[in-house]
């Protein structure tokens, strides 16, 4: 990477944000040759968050060199367990999934954050089109022809394109005009680490409460990932409590599945929510990860729908600028915003829906739910296609003409034995 304290070139794009979803859209896009700015400062990733990287988002990863240098610390998820936990009248079914149905050897990988975003600094140094602005933006200016970004460290450029993944206060969404719609959620998420007596074996396993979900995930050894979703009050309390305490209770909750719990060090607590935007482009900026899109931590979609974001404005911008044509005008960001819209807002919709239902305490919604998912546990053609929708929406428009690979496109494979599969 080139080091540049006052640059003075107008790149084809930069980049505000160095998050997951911000380094892999200045990667990705470099690699795609766009003359590219990061602008993020360089600081050390401090919780022990994880993710399940799904579909094509390995895919990209390795596409993009980054997945090699993080694979060693990332767990296969080979199976996933649905199991309703409510205890109530009428309960579903519990709902296995197994990616060897889809000729698959998993559906994707967990991996800590911190380690994930190691990787992806390490490979961003050594990208030869990008250019890191270690700053904060503190104005972004669009343009007739350029966004000019100035940073609270005195530096200032230009891009023909700015990609906004500078999270839920985005500055770069201000900049462009546009709203955001939020919902708070009348719930919290904790997130933890254990260790465990008994092998996970490459399961993960959902509980289904009154509250939320109680998902263990696993990871390298014999550990696991804990994201446990309940009221705002519970959430405070299971907080408050020591790691033995905490760790009786999730042996509780997980009904001593993975034997024996051990608490590791840090926890995270959040209220939970949805935010989506009214575009998802305008004015010569994009938005991708959390500065497009909130959604609870159900289904591991937050940031697999990040890297998309990153993968679909990289197809266009390689795309665009192959042609000789300009990265920051009206076509390339309606073909953004065509790519996009539809795979975030029906994710975003069938996540509320899940959700709402698993709340809900009205009979025949109830019914309704359980009545579904006896017949994806029960029908086999529907099992796969539930599989195979939840990597990565098979229906969703393309933001390009023709894909380069497979890999970059994001497209899943789901006919290859092939491990290239890969929560929030």
């Amino acid at each position: 990477m080139n080091e540049s304290a006052k640059p003075v070139a107008i790149f084809d794009v930069a980049v505000v944000g160095g998050g997951p979803a911000g380094l892999a859209a200045a990667i990705a896009l470099s690699h795609a040759g766009a003359r590219t700015a990061l602008i993020a400062r360089r600081v050390g990733y401090g919780d022990n968050r994880t993710t399940a990287l799904l579909g094509g988002s390995i895919d990209l990863l390795r596409e993009l060199d980054v997945w090699p240098r993080c694979e060693a610390d990332a767990a296969p998820l080979r199976v996933m367990r649905l199991v309703d936990d409510t205890g109530r009248l009428i309960r579903a079914p519990e709902v296995r999934f197994s990616a060897a149905e889809i000729g698959r050897d998993a559906f994707g990988y967990n991996i800590a954050n911190r380690a994930l975003m190691a990787a992806m600094e390490a490979r961003a140094a050594e990208a030869e089109n990008l250019t890191r602005i270690d700053g904060e933006a503190e104005q972004v200016t669009p343009g007739d022809t350029v966004v000019t970004i100035t940073t609270r460290q005195g530096d200032e450029l230009s891009a023909r394109l700015a990609v906004g993944a500078d999270g839920r206060q985005s500055l770069c969404r201000k900049a462009a005009c546009i709203g955001i719609t939020r919902r708070a959620l009348d719930q919290a998420a904790l997130t933890f680490n254990v260790a465990h007596s008994r092998p996970h074996k490459n399961t993960s396993t959902e509980f289904h409460t009154p509250h939320g979900p109680c998902v263990f995930v696993p990871l390298p050894g014999d550990r696991s990932s804990v994201v446990w979703v309940a009221s705002p009050r519970e959430v405070e309390r299971l907080a408050a409590l020591s790691d033995d305490e905490l760790a009786e209770a999730a042996e509780r909750r997980s009904h001593s599945i993975l034997g024996r719990l051990e608490v590791g060090q840090g926890r995270n607590k959040f209220p939970l929510g949805i935010e989506r935007p009214a575009r998802f482009a305008g004015n010569r900026i994009v938005l991708v990860g959390e500065s497009a899109h909130v959604l609870p931590p159900i289904g591991a979609q937050g940031l697999n729908l990040g890297l998309r974001d990153a993968a679909d404005i990289a197809e266009i911008v390689g795309d665009v600028l192959s042609s000789g044509e300009d990265p920051g005008a009206s076509p390339a960001l309606a073909r953004f915003e065509t790519a996009r819209r539809s795979d975030v807002l029906s994710r975003t919709f069938a996540i509320d829906v899940a959700n709402r239902s698993l709340l809900s305490d009205f009979l025949p919604i109830q019914t309704a739910r359980a009545f579904g998912l006896h017949l994806i546990s029960k029908v086999g053609p529907l099992r796969r296609l539930a599989m195979r929708e939840g990597l990565a929406p098979s229906w969703r428009r393309r933001p390009h003409r023709e894909p380069r690979s497979k890999a970059f496109s994001g497209e899943v494979d789901t006919g290859s034995s092939q491990e290239n599969a890969s929560k929030q």
